[in-house]
């Protein structure tokens, strides 16, 4: 079949125009045109395209005079000038210029702008107007993005820009998995634990970032890995990669293990990680003898938690809880615990919730697999009562276990300090949602890593203009996208009109620091 020409709808909301082709059903992009904005941009793109798929056919003589009018005015270029410099200033203050890969910056300022594929981020930046690399100079920076190790110099940069600004007392870690549009497994992409109760192929990522969120270490790992093998290896790596030792390193009790907190411990790392409810009845015996089960708001509870045996028995004898030494307590860590009402609330309302569930299986109104609070003897089902109760008496309390003495972090500095942990939840949601790290469309491990290098310096450049402007990335973008720069010729003249900035929009730039 002949070119012809197909307007197609981004989603960005411009016409993208393109010269394609069909065979055995499918289109090829022969020549990307460009995008409109506007009814007159598109008239004139169609009349490019017509022109180059006709480029020998004859005009009718209508008497109408073809010639241009001298002193017409004509739209040369626009460009989203405005945008890629702020984007541009953001990359190049963190220090992400030591890298000099233009290439590389294209590709990250289109996962910026519009997340989507390598091959159509050429459509992105020619949206921008400004000229894309060609699609084998994309190939190449992402080859480059492995031999140079990319990641390494973006890391040491973002290293930096945290300890000029919000320093390393406090690193917190978490992991996400990002799924692939593939069918078959390999050593790597592999089906795992999915809290989306997805079965596709997927890897595991660790992020490290500070206590304003600003991400410090990427890792990836095969889709089938266990979370709290994931923290031991990302800490050692930012620790060799920057010659780092004292930091407190923040997770949840995903990561809570034996071994993990052993390995943490021997490197000389000090941690805060979420407790496990179920260690609540032995951890606060001592409390609820003396002080019964009614708790106050905010009540804090400061004692040890065994690591393996069984606590002392007669720990209740004395009213006062015990004091976790890290010199003398090779058996303990200390344990931090602390009630809530509004907690409590949200616990009750679960358990309820469960409960329900559970009768309704033993009655036989549902049929699922297991629920809790069911038990079974023989053939015949009965409700958990004392498993119930039990569960009851603990609403409201979290736990938390650290090696960190009390008289360096106090009690309420520790709760405090694993709350910060949203801000890791923060940037995997920007990192999947505003950057759409996910699905991943590559096949080969070298190419993930290469894409998560991008992501990971896209989230950086996302973070920190956040930071400074006080709005969300998509906020920035759809602000700064539409105020584009217009260069108009008028016979042999050329002149570049200015967007007018609106008042919000001029205050945002004024927080970035950009043109006064």
């Amino acid at each position: 079949m002949s070119p012809f020409l197909r307007k197609v709808r981004t989603a960005s909301g411009a016409t993208a125009v393109q010269i394609v082709d069909k065979s055995g059903g499918k289109y090829r992009i022969v020549k990307h045109l460009g995008s409109a904005h506007t009814d007159a941009e598109l008239a004139a793109l169609m009349r490019t395209g017509y022109d180059e798929l006709n480029p020998d056919q004859e005009t009718l003589d209508l008497g109408i005079d073809h010639e241009p009018d001298p002193g017409r005015a004509l739209v040369q270029a626009q460009r989203s000038q405005l945008l890629v410099d702020v984007i541009r200033a953001a990359y190049d203050r963190l220090g992400f210029d030591v890298v000099a890969d233009e290439a590389f910056f294209q590709l990250v300022l289109a996962r910026l702008v519009e997340p989507t594929s390598k091959a159509d981020s050429i459509r992105v930046i020619d949206e921008l107007g400004i000229n894309p690399a060609h699609r084998n100079t994309f190939t190449k920076a992402l080859k480059r993005c492995g031999r140079d190790d990319y990641r390494d110099q973006i890391a040491k940069a973002c290293f930096t820009h945290s300890v000029n600004t919000s320093g390393l007392s406090l690193l917190l870690y978490d992991v996400t998995t990002l799924y692939f549009e593939a069918e078959k497994e390999d050593s790597y992409r592999r089906v795992g634990y999915s809290k989306e109760r997805r079965v596709d192929p997927q890897i595991v990522v660790g992020v490290l970032v500070d206590r304003a969120g600003f991400p410090l270490e990427i890792h990836a790992f095969e889709g089938d890995k266990a979370e709290t093998h994931t923290i031991v290896p990302v800490i050692k790596a930012f620790q060799q990669r920057h010659n780092v030792a004292d930091m407190v390193v923040v997770a949840d009790a995903g990561m809570l293990s034996a071994l993990n907190l052993d390995k943490l411990n021997e490197a000389g790392l000090r941690f805060i990680v979420g407790s496990r409810q179920t260690k609540a009845p032995k951890d606060l015996a001592n409390h609820f003898h003396w002080h019964g089960t009614h708790h106050e708001d905010g009540t804090t509870v400061d004692t040890i938690t065994m690591r393996k045996t069984a606590p002392n028995p007669y720990r209740t004898v004395t009213r006062a809880e015990p004091i976790w030494h890290p010199d003398e307590d090779a058996d303990q860590w200390r344990a931090v615990w602390q009630y809530r009402r509004k907690r409590a609330l949200r616990d009750q309302q679960t358990l309820n919730q469960q409960r329900n569930r559970a009768i309704a299986i033993i009655e036989g109104e549902s049929r699922p697999k297991n629920a809790r609070f069911v038990t079974t003897k023989g053939a015949k089902k009965a409700f958990d009562e004392t498993g119930y109760d039990r569960a009851m008496r603990l609403v409201g309390w979290k736990g938390y276990v650290t090696n960190i003495p009390a008289d360096i972090m106090s009690a309420g500095e520790v709760v405090s300090s694993y709350h910060d942990l949203w801000r890791v939840e923060q940037s995997f949601r920007m990192s999947k949602n505003d950057l759409a790290a996910r699905p991943i469309f590559h096949r080969t491990r070298d190419a993930i890593e290469a894409h998560l290098t991008i992501v990971f310096t896209a989230l950086a450049v996302a973070r920190y203009l956040q930071e400074q402007s006080g709005v969300s990335l998509r906020k920035l973008v759809q602000a700064l996208k539409p105020l584009r720069e217009v260069t108009i010729s008028i016979g042999d003249q050329a002149l570049t009109a200015q967007p007018q900035i609106p008042a919000d929009t001029a205050d945002i730039l004024k927080k970035l620091d950009i043109y006064g």
